[in-house]
């Protein structure tokens, strides 16, 4: 499997951690997520590879949480669906590789799974 990226370049969280990965010699398949939005599928095997209950991977702060009438405490089929219709929400960036994930947030915590 590639290594691949979803990726925000407005975000410098975003740009930083794609940065160090091309720094360490990595050429990572950019996936430019909000235009390109993962699906529920696709979420679910992020979350699952990053060990993680989904509201760890969004954005609470971000309007479409407020807007879609969402809770920190809603199930997590929820959220992912919530996620899949508003990518905004997804915490980024989000580094995949060989059935692991880590969100870049330091960057340098993408580079356990590297």
């Amino acid at each position: 499997m590639s290594l691949i990226i979803w990726h925000n370049p407005r975000c410098s969280k975003s740009r930083q951690t794609l940065d160090l990965l091309k720094r360490e010699g990595h050429d990572p398949v950019v996936r430019l997520y909000l235009e390109d939005p993962p699906d529920e599928a696709e979420l679910r095997a992020a979350q699952t590879a990053l060990g993680l209950p989904a509201i760890a991977m969004m954005r609470p702060q971000e309007a479409p949480f407020k807007d879609l009438g969402l809770s920190k405490t809603d199930p997590e089929e929820t959220l992912l669906k919530a996620m899949a219709q508003a990518p905004k929400l997804i915490e980024r960036p989000i580094v995949l590789k060989d059935g692991k994930a880590a969100i870049g947030r330091p960057p340098e915590a993408v580079l356990d799974i590297l």
